[in-house]
């Protein structure tokens, strides 16, 4: 099945696009690989079944999911992001060079197969949410060529792949495909470790409620805006207002948490998992049947002329209020001498 051959001719066309009426300009669609095409043989899926697009910064990974015939999304290919510019957060305005995090939409109208960087398409940043926050920008891209300014830049390979699965899916009837950019896996562990006195806490909470949404469902959630917020799979069938509070029972428990609240919960989570994570092995063992170990430690430096810097430390002796860890020697250190640990400035 051919790759749906569609394009468009935004105004103001920056570095990831060119214009369609270019001369010598060469038309080109792409191909899906014959591993891939196994792949999706062994999942159970149609070769034109919808598909949905998660990107993820901090691992520079894009991924395909695709519709089995049961009607759930699954992980289909992943692919290296060749390069992305700026760092982790949203874009904010033009210029910038930071790509964007949220959850955009794809349609026919935003490929350009005459992009002279291989082949491209708009996420359509800046979308209701980016809009309600005064958010600027125009053209931005995921494309072939392997630099950016600003968008998301593949290698040529993998674009053409990307853009021959999103047409053959078109093709298959689905009218747009959901993008989901996120900074990093939405994870409470990761938000907790990320999110930290961060200012993009409450924005990245926001994230983290619609990947849950599509993780319960393994269908891409209905994504709306009110309040300045994101809202996932809203209950109301009234259309909301991106820049008017949140009518009362619209998606509830689905509307993203207000700043306070969320950096609240965030600085409990990141306590819990840098414990568990720094913690001894016998220790996860306690934290993990519910105890709350306490740790005691001594430690004796000695200090010698200026010029020596030499240093010894004692082992640790440690012992756990609530349970009983493994028991190690205490061996004292030795007596400092002049040739102990002698190190230069």
């Amino acid at each position: 099945m051919g790759a749906l051959v569609v394009a468009t001719a935004p105004a103001g066309l920056s570095a990831c696009s060119l214009p369609l009426d270019d001369i010598g300009a060469v038309l080109k669609t792409g191909s899906v690989e014959a591993s891939t095409l196994q792949h999706m043989a062994d999942l159970n899926m149609d070769r034109a079944a919808p598909i949905l697009l998660r990107i993820y910064k901090s691992e520079s990974r894009f991924e395909v999911w695709k519709q089995d015939r049961d009607g759930q999304y699954a992980p289909l290919v992943s692919y290296p992001i060749c390069k992305f510019s700026g760092k982790l957060g949203p874009k904010v305005r033009e210029g910038d060079h930071q790509a964007p995090e949220g959850f955009y939409e794809i349609t026919p109208a935003q490929m350009n197969p005459l992009s002279r960087e291989y082949l491209a398409f708009n996420i359509g940043f800046p979308n209701a949410f980016d809009r309600s926050l005064g958010r600027t920008g125009s053209v931005v891209m995921v494309h072939g060529g392997c630099h950016s300014i600003g968008c998301y830049a593949m290698t040529d390979r993998h674009m053409g792949e990307i853009y021959a699965l999103i047409g053959e899916a078109f093709n298959g009837g689905q009218d747009k495909v959901q993008l989901q950019a996120f900074p990093f896996r939405m994870t409470a562990e990761n938000l907790a470790a990320r999110a930290q006195d961060n200012a993009n806490a409450p924005f990245w909470t926001m994230l983290k409620a619609g990947s849950d949404a599509f993780q319960d469902e393994r269908k891409p959630p209905r994504v709306a805006v009110c309040g300045h917020r994101y809202v996932f799979n809203p209950a109301a069938d009234a259309e909301l207002d991106p820049n008017a509070p949140c009518p009362p029972g619209v998606a509830p428990g689905l509307v993203a948490e207000d700043a306070e609240p969320a950096k609240s919960s965030l600085t409990a989570a990141h306590a819990t998992a840098r414990a568990s994570a720094h913690a001894p092995r016998w220790e996860k063992r306690l934290l993990a049947q519910g105890h709350t170990p306490r740790i005691a430690s001594v430690h004796k430096r000695a200090r010698f002329a200026a010029k020596a810097h030499a240093r010894r430390w004692q082992r640790v002796k440690f012992a756990a209020v609530g349970s009983q860890p493994p028991q190690k020697p205490f061996t004292p250190a030795p007596a400092p001498t002049p040739d102990l640990f002698l190190r230069p400035r």
